[in-house]
């Protein structure tokens, strides 16, 4: 049986000391222009302390017009390197392996934060206050995929291990790999292999632009019917992404114990197909040494954990334990204060439900 607290190796031979990854999450911390603080340093150097086999950061825009929230990190100007170095030399202290994940909010990014209209793949409507996006000109995509591998080369020179690519939760390069949000006419639209071209033209990118050494992982929402990604496209796109020259791949489940029409669970259908051809992690919902070791015997080499990270940062120690079962929420704003959320961060917390004694 796999053991939380056994090593991996990614599929360039990086070892991980430890199954368990902090999954990327918003958490408002990063200054105005982008670059990181020493509120959210210290919270990932704290998880990296706490045993984390891969850190990752929050998601961090290549682009200043893809910004998604405010307190946003950003990675698209040099000025971000120093606070990058930082992080990066802090976390190889503890072990931990260090990942940026890379992301493009696209017809998520707000005009009123930009400053200007939101694009996308095509024309979607986003509501209706903010109108609808616009559709990318082919000259906007080529710089944004080169945005993404100038980010990457930030990262890399800053010390990081590798870069993650946010193709999940419906941010743009999920809107170019959906069939409702990419009706492009052009080599970036048409079935699910073209729906990908975005997606393999920054791997190409990015990889033509570090060194082999340096990781590439790319995350995935296998299902997601708002913008028209199917467990069937997922898997074709999975089969797809095996030639290309990445390390791993990112199952983002919100549930891991949901199960699909098929009767299995998302991350036992991919596993499977997928048949030890390249790593996988998959995040959703775990909380207990029990719910950990669910994933893993589904077929996950590691197992990505956000929410339970915050009151626990040492959450990995005790992980490898079926006995371990930390206390549910609500916590206490100090409570998070003292596993080192700031309190802007215990802020933005409130509004997850249930989630601190004083908040939603």
């Amino acid at each position: 049986m796999v053991s939380m607290d056994e090593s991996w190796t990614l599929r360039n031979g990086l070892e991980i000391p430890h199954r368990s990854v902090l999954a990327a999450m918003t958490n408002k911390q990063s200054h105005d222009d982008g670059c990181l603080s020493d509120d959210e340093i210290n919270f990932l150097i704290r998880r990296a302390k706490g045993g984390f086999g891969i850190i990752t950061t929050a998601a961090s825009h290549v682009q200043e017009s893809g910004q998604g929230w405010t307190g946003e990190m950003g990675v698209w100007g040099d000025h971000h390197v120093p606070g990058l170095t930082r992080l990066a030399d802090e976390i190889r202290r503890y072990r931990s392996k260090s990942f940026v994940q890379l992301f493009h909010g696209g017809m998520r990014s707000p005009s009123a934060l930009t400053g200007q209209r939101a694009i996308s793949a095509s024309e979607n409507f986003i509501s209706d206050s903010e109108g609808s996006s616009r559709s990318m000109t082919l000259e906007e995509v080529n710089e944004t995929i080169t945005s993404f591998a100038k980010a990457a080369k930030r990262c890399e020179e800053a010390g990081f291990d590798g870069v993650e690519l946010h193709g999940a939760h419906g941010y743009l390069i999920a809107q170019f790999l959906g069939s409702k949000t990419n009706r492009r006419m052009d080599e970036f639209g048409g079935d699910v292999l073209q729906r990908m071209t975005f997606l393999n033209k920054i791997i190409d990118a990015v990889r033509g632009m570090v060194s082999p050494t340096f990781s590439i992982l790319v995350r995935l929402s296998p299902v997601s019917e708002d913008i028209g990604i199917t467990l069937e496209d997922t898997l074709i796109v999975c089969e797809s992404l095996l030639s290309k020259s990445i390390e791993g791949l990112h199952i983002s489940c919100w549930d891991v114990f949901e199960e699909h029409k098929t009767g299995q669970t998302l991350t036992k259908e991919i596993s499977q197909f997928i048949d030890n051809r390249i790593p996988i992690i998959s995040t959703g919902s775990i909380w207990t040494g029990k719910d950990a070791q669910f994933l893993l015997e589904e077929g996950a080499d590691a197992v990505g954990v956000a929410r339970v990270s915050l009151p626990f940062p040492d959450w990995p120690i005790s992980s490898a334990s079926l006995e371990y079962c930390p206390a549910k929420p609500p916590f206490t704003p100090q409570e998070l204060i003292d596993a080192e959320l700031s309190p802007l961060f215990v802020d933005y917390m409130r509004r997850w439900k249930g989630f601190v004694t004083d908040g939603r």
